[in-house]
């Protein structure tokens, strides 16, 4: 082929096309003979054409459309024409044609696969995928597969539109250092050692928190950046140890603008991208409600199903461990007044819930610290059968007005003295029989939620002091700052995270401007001059010399594209993800380097993994 520049992509042909001599590049997606006709799906990221090569064809491009496979790399030289109307197929975007080859040029052959590029889908239409490893050892092969292009051709548009509509508010786009001080955040710190300073590291940033508030000193009142962000933790689903994010930072500001002015952003990446409409403003739970009702500070909230307080049930039976719940005293349930005994009523399943799956939802609350699930059901008359009813036989009437219990209604219970592990273990219930009985809303599809009004403090009973939920630049309510020491237990933050279908997407808060107020949060976690002056001296410094009031928050990029693609994992939205254990199985990472550069990082191993 003299040229094999294509001149128009495999998605894009139409009707309107027929009779136009064209050039296709793509992947050979399937071949099919038929008599003296060869059919080849050819396949780019655009889409997909069918190639005939007919009886006319010359005979060296027969044989040449004889010899092709499955993913040979080729040109397709031919002219358009209109298939039959029997033809026609209505799932392909260019059904309607089909492109009468006269020319093939294979650029490249393929081996064998190790796994089907084309989907092979379950009777049930559930997709059947490889191995995960296997993926990702071949991530190139994985990546043509017509989901992944999907999922990273979104992720592609999620940051154009980010930038588009903060740059359209006035927000730059500043990078801050990859190479940075190593920091207290939470997680373990990766660390690159310095070859000319020997002995010291760099650490890569979990974020980029410090530096956007000196950008706030510096007078740039409103910054952005994609962020890369790594963090050395166990990985999971929703987890890797590097990751992205949009992160975003405002001064002269309050919750209310960095609230609304997230809303705006993620309303106008579900439209550019997407094409579908999010709600004006978002739903809005205290952090005491979200754990109350639905037992998470990242409630899924795409289905109503309520925990209730069934504390008035502790005096209408002896059942001794319903009293341990509703009678629980401590600091804990006196700072959010309500009690231990926790209901769920779930809606006319229990001529469906055996005593095994009942076992199930058990096994699950006691992964969450609870001593047991307690349960019993309301019968066709209206009585109360199995479980704990012969505690309550005769209490119909008292009880199940106030659950809002009914015929054919499974009742289930937590009692603990503790109320946020009461909570906790039902909402891991909750959240559980949500999926098994498929109760999501079918026209909320995308449920966000604000969580505010966080306890700025939390004790550490292992090592007996208090420390910060969030991070301690978080800003306190305004109205605990007197009795930040007297009482920190009561005191809220002023710090909010966005919750997306049960997924916390974004962190943020508003932060604290005052050296003053920064020292005695210091204090109160245990932080001594010395100590707080090493982690974070320089940021402290940088607030003695007019430090604006400001705010920010920064969604999770790789979680947002997760849930706008319906996965359940951010692997199926990375290019190339580690897996489980942090490794790439494609390209054997982490590996093994020279004693040499070793040597002259001044490092030794002491211990190795074997090889």
């Amino acid at each position: 082929m003299e040229n094999s520049k294509r001149t128009v992509t495999c998605g894009a042909l139409s009707a309107a096309d027929v009779g136009k001599k064209v050039i296709l590049n793509g992947w050979v997606h399937r071949t099919r003979g038929l008599g003296g006709l060869t059919f080849v799906l050819l396949r780019d990221r655009y889409g997909i054409t069918q190639v005939v090569i007919g009886d006319k064809a010359d005979e060296k491009v027969k044989a040449t459309a004889a010899s092709l496979k499955t993913e040979y790399c080729i040109a397709v030289s031919g002219t358009v024409a209109a298939r039959q109307e029997k033809d026609i197929n209505k799932d392909m975007a260019t059904g309607q044609i089909e492109v009468e080859a006269d020319e093939i040029e294979v650029f490249t052959k393929s081996d064998p696969l190790p796994f089907a590029i084309d989907e092979v889908r379950q009777k049930d239409g559930t997709l059947v995928l490889p191995n995960e490893d296997l993926r990702l050892k071949y991530r190139y092969l994985d990546l043509r597969r017509a989901p992944m292009q999907h999922n990273i051709i979104l992720r592609s548009k999620v940051p154009f539109a980010t930038r588009e509509y903060l740059t359209g508010l006035g927000f730059l786009e500043i990078e801050t250092p990859t190479f940075i001080k190593s920091t207290p955040e939470g997680a373990r710190d990766y660390l690159v050692p310095s070859r000319v300073h020997p002995g010291k590291f760099y650490s890569l940033p979990q974020s980029p928190q410090l530096y956007k508030q000196l950008l706030m000193v510096s007078g740039f009142d409103k910054y952005f950046q994609i962020a890369r962000c790594y963090r050395d933790e166990d990985a999971r689903g929703d987890r890797q140890p590097e990751f992205t994010q949009i992160d975003m930072e405002m001064s002269f500001t309050n919750r209310e603008e960095v609230l609304s002015t997230t809303e705006g952003l993620m309303q106008h990446i579900f439209k550019k991208t997407m094409n579908y409409d999010l709600p004006a403003t978002f739903d809005r739970l205290s952090w005491d409600d979200a754990f109350n009702l639905y037992g998470s500070d990242k409630p899924d909230l795409r289905f109503d199903m309520k925990i209730q307080d069934a504390a008035f049930m502790a005096n209408l039976s002896d059942f001794n461990a319903f009293k341990e719940g509703a009678s629980a005293a401590g600091m804990e349930i006196e700072r959010h007044k309500r009690s231990g005994l926790k209901a769920l009523v779930v809606k006319n399943v229990a001529d469906k819930y055996s005593r095994k799956k009942i076992e199930e939802l058990e096994a699950l609350a006691k992964k969450y610290k609870a001593k047991g699930l307690a349960w019993m059901k309301v019968d066709s008359e209206g009585k109360f059968e199995g479980g704990i009813s012969k505690f309550f036989a005769g209490k119909e009437s008292e009880i199940c007005p106030k659950l809002g219990a009914e015929k054919n209604d499974l009742l289930l219970f937590i009692s603990d003295s503790h109320w946020q592990v009461a909570c906790t273990a039902m909402g891991s219930v909750r959240k559980q029989l949500g999926k098994d009985l498929n109760l999501y809303n079918p026209k909320d599809l995308f449920h966000f939620a604000w969580i505010i009004d966080f306890p700025y403090f939390a004790w550490n009973e292992d090592e007996n002091h208090w420390e910060t939920e969030h991070h301690m630049f978080t800003l306190p309510q305004k109205k605990y700052w007197p009795t930040l020491e007297s009482d920190p237990g009561s005191v809220k933050g002023d710090l909010y995270d966005l919750v997306l279908n049960g997924y916390e997407l974004a962190s943020g808060s508003m932060r604290i401007n005052d050296p003053e107020l920064q020292q005695r949060i210091f204090k109160i976690v245990g932080y001594s001059n010395e100590r707080a002056q090493k982690a974070f001296g320089f940021l402290v410094q940088a607030f003695k010399f007019g430090a604006p009031p400001h705010g920010g928050i920064a969604p999770g990029l790789d979680r947002l594209v997760m849930l706008m693609c319906q996965e359940d994992s951010i692997h199926e939205v990375i290019a190339f993800p580690k897996n489980n254990v942090a490794a790439s199985p494609m390209d054997d990472c982490p590996s093994f380097v020279d004693d040499s550069q070793l040597k002259d990082l001044h490092i030794q191993c002491t211990e190795k993994e074997e090889e």
